[in-house]
């Protein structure tokens, strides 16, 4: 059996994601461990935020809202006494259910009028969090004072430290990068590229528009509400502050430098601007943090006019704004 040049850089990579946070723990490198993790849960997000905007051409800005819901859904839950494993199928239900609902009457916006309307839904989101102390205790955030998220259980081990969750982590995000590839080949994914370039031309080639999108908007809220349920189990602690506008303007800018609609231009992207920066951070300490949204800034403005497709596009995409920039 021969290996293919691709096969054998992936087995390199998926090598050093498994050993080389293992290494940098027993070095004492906990901070960059913990970053790592950060990277993965981001890594999640973007996977599902991939799906509406780099396959369905869908500008969505409230993505966040559905990261807070699984956050909150996940947390309150374990305060009531469900154990993770419990959490996370009802935390996809709610996830998926709450992105239909809120996808359901919108479907038919598209471009700014989407984004100004899920824009809207995210901050609705975080400021109901915020001023609804009986279920979300406001801006003092989750748990209150003497309670406490549970521990995640794995096959009989408590996950208590950083490298523990990272591997948590990482098998999500495996498992997400698998849904997102056998979606983007399957006959859905092509329904959702079609409704990308041309809404009128795949309704008449006879692809239902509606539900289609419906249910590109009900994946993608399930990844954003396990992400936040892992998150909520791994630092222990959430608040309202944590679901800002700007993170969705992040995490949209990860797939615009990254390549959307491509699985490692979406990991590459989140790598630059959650990794590095961070990376950045603790080299550089608060000289860098004075700086840090101007750095954004310039990347966003760089990557536009020299890779307006983004670093790592899908090969689909990148031939279409080549064959634009030659008409």
């Amino acid at each position: 059996m021969t290996i293919s040049r691709n096969q054998l850089i992936y087995g390199i990579l998926l090598l050093i994601v498994i050993v080389g946070p293992l290494i940098l723990h027993y070095t004492g490198s906990y901070y960059t461990v913990h970053v790592i993790g950060l990277v993965g849960i981001y890594a999640l997000l973007c996977l599902g935020l991939n799906i509406t905007i780099g396959y369905t051409g869908l500008l969505d800005l409230g993505f966040m809202a559905f990261y807070a819901i699984g956050a909150y859904t996940g947390a309150l839950l374990s305060i009531a006494g469900l154990s993770f494993w419990m959490i996370i199928p009802i935390t996809i239900i709610v996830g998926g259910a709450a992105r239909l609902l809120i996808g359901a009457p919108v479907l038919r916006l598209r471009g700014d009028y989407l984004a100004i309307v899920t824009l809207a839904f995210g901050e609705i989101t975080r400021l109901v969090l915020n001023n609804y102390d009986g279920l979300s205790n406001g801006p003092k955030g989750l748990p209150r004072v003497g309670e406490r998220i549970l521990p995640v259980n794995v096959f009989g081990l408590e996950l208590r430290e950083d490298i523990q969750f990272y591997y948590l982590i990482l098998a999500f995000v495996i498992v997400g990068i698998i849904i997102s590839t056998r979606l983007e080949h399957s006959r859905l994914g092509r329904a959702l590229v079609a409704i990308r370039e041309d809404e009128l031309a795949a309704e008449l080639a006879g692809v239902n528009v509606a539900r289609t999108k419906a249910i590109a908007f009900t994946i993608s809220g399930m990844f954003g509400a396990v992400a936040g349920t892992i998150y909520a189990h791994w630092i222990g602690f959430i608040s309202p502050e944590m679901f800002t506008f700007m993170e969705s303007v992040l995490l949209v800018s990860m797939l615009v430098i990254g390549g959307m609609g491509n699985i490692a231009g979406v990991i590459l992207g989140v790598l630059l601007l959650v990794g590095v920066p961070e990376v950045l951070r603790s080299t550089l300490g608060s000289r860098f943090v004075d700086y840090r949204m101007l750095l954004f800034g310039a990347v966003m403005v760089i990557a536009i006019i020299f890779r307006p497709q983004g670093i790592l596009p899908s090969k689909r995409r990148a031939l279409e704004l080549k064959s634009e920039e030659t008409h």
